[in-house]
């Protein structure tokens, strides 16, 4: 199962409707957390998932209503037995507040801490890069090894079946049969989370060719100037993100307490979006990772 529960969409300060950030992306049955702002814990309980789901907690930065919900999620997966191993992502400049709010988490637990300084894999299959915000940031990319699809007719054609088509896959040849010969390339899915950030290389890099992006929305297109100031992005920018990286579904998020309304600024990004199909987050939604597309033959 892929699929990402968002926990919360707030920006700044949580509004009645809205809580602070929090998404968690279930991936292959391993879960990764990322931004957990105040009243994680809770939205969890509301969402039907639980903390021994999360393997990877992931901080963009530093910001309160980014990492503020941290110490009452580390104390819940104390409470309720989490065994495995828990990495910590986050930048290493801000190793001082990570290390206060982990201090006051009930201790237990096989929590490891893994700060980053540079763009690159920080854990197998998920990557960071600079966001450009007002402190050190990075947002993060979970990809899928490409592999390849294997073709029953090519199969059956060359007489292969049963333990030989697990003898072809290892080998990559049997006899005289390449695997190339009876399969298609297939594409490894990608994940991408860019939160709090001007329009940058990184956050392009991240974009780039992911089937689900999920991105900063905090302001509306009239307001570029507050955008430009706090280094955020408008709801137009965050759709053009989604086009320049060719992405399959844009999901909007993190939204300034003044927009009551969030329909405009879904609008605003589907006219910048390019093919990229716009869903505007709401607290407990799930959002599936699309199909695959058909393997050419």
């Amino acid at each position: 199962m892929r699929e990402l529960v968002v926990l919360g969409t707030a920006s700044q300060v949580p509004t009645r409707a809205r809580n602070h950030n929090g998404y968690l992306l279930l991936w292959d049955g391993r879960g990764y957390l990322f931004d957990p702002g105040e009243g994680t814990q809770r939205q969890m309980t509301h969402a039907g998932v639980s903390a021994t789901q999360v393997h990877h907690i992931c901080l963009t930065h530093v910001h309160g209503d980014h990492c503020y919900g941290l110490p009452g999620v580390l104390s819940r997966m104390v409470l309720d037995g989490v065994t495995h191993p828990v990495h910590l992502h986050y930048p290493a400049s801000g190793e001082e507040v990570v290390r206060a709010l982990v201090s006051v988490a009930t201790p237990g637990l096989d929590l490891r801490l893994r700060p980053h300084g540079a763009a690159g894999e920080v854990a197998p299959g998920l990557e960071v890069r600079p966001l450009h915000h007002r402190v050190e940031t990075y947002g993060y990319r979970l990809v899928e090894p490409d592999s390849r699809t294997l073709l029953p007719e090519r199969l059956a054609a060359a007489g292969l079946s049963g333990p030989d088509v697990g003898r072809l896959q290892r080998a990559g040849r049997l006899g005289g049969v390449a695997l190339e010969d009876v399969s298609v390339p297939r594409r490894g899915q990608r994940f991408a989370l860019v939160m709090d950030t001007a329009p940058c290389t990184g956050a392009e890099e991240l974009a780039d060719g992911a089937d689900l992006l999920v991105a900063e929305c905090t302001f509306a297109d009239e307001d570029a100037a507050l955008a430009h100031e706090y280094r955020h992005l408008t709801a137009g920018q965050a759709g053009a993100l989604a086009a320049t990286g060719g992405a399959g579904t844009l999901v909007l998020t993190h939204f300034s307490s003044r927009y009551p309304d969030l329909e405009p600024l879904r609008e605003q990004a589907r006219v910048t979006a390019g093919r990229a199909a716009v869903v505007l987050a709401l607290d407990l939604d799930r959002v599936a990772m699309p199909r695959r597309r058909a393997a050419a033959r």
